[in-house]
């Protein structure tokens, strides 16, 4: 088979891997646009096939876990006013959802999303094996590295979203 050059930069596709219920999922709205549809007509295929999708392969979110996906997600703004809660699919389902689409589109974008969630385990695999080296190193040495390793954990911590301030803050005059 011929290398052909990416419809999707991978890029992309893993910036809507979300974290949810402590599962990695893209939603509804991302997968359409990917695969080239529209989100009614993805969910109109999940709906025909229910027994293709099983609750380990997706999941509607709650009210809640929508407000909260708008408000940290500036690429998911336009969901802000759909009433209908948006589905999350697993990295099986979104695998299943090219099945159900059988397009061509679909079947190299299935590919890329593939690439994309193999991709995203390794990082977290890589950065749980470095973990676990750091442990016994630490371990091995005694208290005089303790600052070093200390200085090293804090770098492999994820850094912690910003939250902007909302109102004014008059300044004091003396």
């Amino acid at each position: 088979m011929t290398d052909k050059k990416s419809i999707i930069p991978v890029e992309r596709i893993e910036n809507s891997i979300l974290l949810i219920r402590g599962h990695k999922v893209m939603l509804d709205a991302d997968l359409a646009v990917l695969y080239g549809v529209t989100t009614k007509r993805l969910n109109e295929q999940v709906k025909r096939n229910p027994d293709r999708f099983p609750h380990d392969f997706m999941f509607q979110l709650t009210a809640n876990e929508k407000i909260e996906v708008v408000a940290n997600c500036d690429h998911l703004k336009r969901l802000k006013f759909s009433p209908n809660l948006p589905y999350a699919f697993t990295e099986r389902g979104a695998i299943m959802l090219a099945t159900v689409l059988n397009s061509p589109v679909a079947v190299q974008t299935s590919i890329q999303i593939v690439k994309a969630f193999v991709r995203l385990r390794r990082m977290l695999a890589s950065n749980a094996e470095l973990m676990k080296k750091m442990t016994e190193l630490e371990k091995k040495y005694d208290e005089q590295f303790k600052a070093v390793f200390q200085a090293i954990y804090e770098l492999m911590k994820p850094p912690e979203p910003r939250k902007r301030q909302i109102g004014f803050k008059a300044e004091d005059k003396e």
